[in-house]
């Protein structure tokens, strides 16, 4: 290598994990924020990349930033280095103190009855100097941050079958209805009695809402929709105002108004935790073996507590 590609290559290097970070996020303060460096500080590693190289790299597209043909390529090109680079270093310093570290660990927008925060309140107890970046995001996209790099673990309803992934358990879907339903006061209900009903629901993007599509088409009927939202929260406080109906996991904590009634037939779906191909660090595979102990038990004991119609 000549000297003057040593000097472009010195230049450039520290400047691309700013680089790569505001290429995912498409977003320049949460970028920012995923390397914990002010948003001005970013704006000017950016900008000096930018000078360089003597090309523009991203353009603003609203309050976003889009990336621009030049920086499709550079993005293209280093993506992979910036992530092989950060795990190198995150498996050397994970060595030198396997008690300390950090997860990088997501979990569902929609994951139910499963309550992370007690789970990650007993393994930060066990280990108080590991580290955790929590995400919440879709299903997909979850997938997506575990085979870039960007996560280490997610839990997954269900599992991808691209990534390596553990078995958790399985989460049972009920019927959900309000207390002044014709049916709250069943024990049990056939799917095809819901063909008339209106049903609140997930987007189409969902796998709960895949779900419901699927089962009601097995029943030979469409399900009407007029409502859809990504709150499990917001559809059950629609189903409480008697707008609809909803198969959604149990509830965490108690819905007076909305009663939950188990449905006729195994209505349930598989939950996994998936981990990407680079090697764990410690602080990751303690992580991973908390979770792989705990979540069992805890679907075990939600399973045998009664729903409304049981």
């Amino acid at each position: 290598m000549d000297e003057s590609s040593s000097a472009e290559v010195e230049a450039i290097a520290p400047l691309l994990a700013a680089f790569d970070a505001a290429a995912q996020e498409g977003h320049i303060t949460r970028a920012a924020e995923l390397l914990g460096v002010p948003q001005s500080s970013l704006s000017r590693r950016l900008k000096a990349l930018e000078k360089t190289l003597g090309v523009p790299l991203f353009q603003p597209v609203g309050r976003r930033v889009a990336l621009t043909p030049q920086g499709r390529e550079l993005h293209a090109r280093t993506h992979d280095l910036v992530r092989a680079i950060d795990d190198a270093v995150t498996v050397v310093r994970a060595a030198a103190d396997p008690e300390a570290g950090l997860v990088r660990f997501g979990f569902p927008l929609t994951l139910g009855p499963v309550s992370v925060p007690s789970l990650l309140a007993e393994f930060h107890a066990r280990a108080p100097r590991i580290r955790l970046h929590l995400v919440q995001a879709h299903g997909e996209a979850l997938a997506q941050m575990v085979r870039d790099g960007r996560l280490d673990l997610a839990v997954m309803i269900p599992p991808p079958d691209d990534l390596p992934s553990t078995a958790l358990g399985r989460q049972r879907i009920l019927l959900h209805v309000a207390r002044s339903h014709r049916l709250a006061q069943r024990k049990r209900v056939d799917l095809a009695e819901l063909a008339g009903e209106s049903f609140i629901s997930c987007p189409p993007t969902y796998h709960l809402r895949t779900l419901t599509d699927s089962w009601c088409a097995a029943e030979g009927f469409v399900p009407r929709i007029p409502f859809e939202t990504t709150e499990f929260d917001t559809i059950r406080s629609f189903v409480a105002y008697g707008l609809g109906v909803a198969l959604l996991p149990a509830a965490e904590t108690a819905q007076p108004d909305v009663v939950a009634i188990p449905l006729s037939g195994r209505r349930d779906r598989a939950i996994g935790l998936s981990a990407g191909n680079h090697r764990p660090t410690p602080a990751v595979a303690r992580l991973r073996a908390h979770l792989e102990a705990r979540v069992p038990t805890v679907l075990a004991e939600l399973a045998e507590q009664p729903v409304s119609g049981e």
